[in-house]
């Protein structure tokens, strides 16, 4: 007879999830460097990170009835880096994961078929989802599910798919076995590390979220550190320049969607909200203010190099939407033209 996990492992894959991995729930070791790193304010701004750690250490404070979680990783594959320089053709960058419909009611709609599909296997079973929501350590229960490493990145890595899938959970009261904790493949490769150019990433497989261009670009609410804006480059939503260096995601590309992620900055500038709303949708609306703050600051970086876009306009407008006097704005424009 099929165990448990091995069923549970088979309906995954029907619904087009790449891995499933179990883990019986107990309290995570990462209980004091979460509390140390909180103390040295790496969260920046995402203040929610210091509340419920409890049952960010062990879900079960939240949940005294869940026995175990079931980890999930939902492929997806990004386009190829856009060609050509960016302060000619003025085009902003997207990370990849954002293409499409929104990733929250995509995976959690294949996730709430898969919950249907095992309640149906294991009658009286109870599950609860989770996709990228509440505080729930995703990377470290999908270690622990067996289906990859931490990388040097921060990010889960597998042989196979590299770290290009996105994490979804689901909590059960089913007894499950534990899946082999996965060995560490990063070795001596620091491509990651090198590659980030806000250096970001440290020692110890650990990362400075304050200085990540993903942090910077989507959960950052306040205007941009001064000594970090001429790193952002051309990157509005998000950032995958340490994926894109990482050797076991290996060189597959798909095209499909390269256009979208690589937007016209002038055109993004000129939207007003029912414009952003209209062209976005779900994709970035949660964040849409910010995306646009970002954008702002794109285009006015981008046309310092650009003839054809008069700077003091476009400084103009970024410093309306950064909150910033036209002067600071300006002031950031000559510091970066003098190095």
């Amino acid at each position: 007879m099929r165990s448990r996990e091995a069923t549970i492992a088979a309906a995954a894959r029907v619904l087009g999830f790449s891995r499933a991995g179990t883990a019986p729930l107990a309290p995570l070791p990462v209980g004091p460097f979460l509390q140390a790193w909180l103390a040295e304010g790496r969260a920046g701004e995402m203040g929610y990170l210091a509340r419920r750690t409890a049952e960010r250490i062990d879900p079960r404070a939240a949940r005294p009835w869940a026995r175990a979680v079931i980890s999930l990783a939902y492929p997806y594959r990004p386009p190829p880096p856009p060609p050509g320089d960016w302060r000619a053709t003025l085009t902003g960058r997207i990370a990849a994961y954002a293409l499409g419909a929104d990733y929250h009611a995509r995976v959690g709609a294949l996730l709430g078929a898969l919950a249907a599909r095992l309640a149906a296997a294991f009658p009286g079973a109870r599950f609860q989802a989770y996709v990228d929501t509440g505080p729930v350590l995703e990377r470290e229960w999908a270690m622990r599910a067996g289906l990859g490493w931490i990388g040097k990145h921060t990010l889960l890595l597998d042989r196979a798919a590299g770290s290009y899938f996105f994490l979804a959970e689901l909590f059960t009261d089913l007894e499950l076995a534990a899946s082999p904790l996965p060995a560490d493949h990063c070795g001596t490769c620091a491509r990651c590390h090198a590659a980030c150019p806000t250096g970001a990433l440290g020692p110890g497989y650990t990362m400075d979220p304050r200085r990540c261009l993903s942090y910077l670009t989507i959960e950052h609410r306040s205007a941009l550190p001064v000594e970090l804006r001429p790193r952002l480059g051309n990157w509005i939503f998000g950032c995958d320049l340490c994926q894109e260096a990482c050797p076991w995601n290996g060189e597959a590309r798909d095209p499909a969607g390269a256009e979208a992620l690589a937007p016209h900055l002038p055109s993004l500038l000129a939207l007003d909200e029912p414009g952003f709303r209209a062209r976005f949708g779900k994709i970035l609306l949660f964040y849409g203010q910010r995306a646009a703050t970002h954008f702002a600051y794109a285009e006015e970086h981008a046309s310092w190099r650009a003839a054809d876009i008069e700077l003091h306009l476009v400084a103009s407008e970024a410093a309306e939407l950064l909150g910033e006097p036209v002067n600071t704005v300006l002031s950031a424009h000559a510091e970066s033209a003098s190095r």
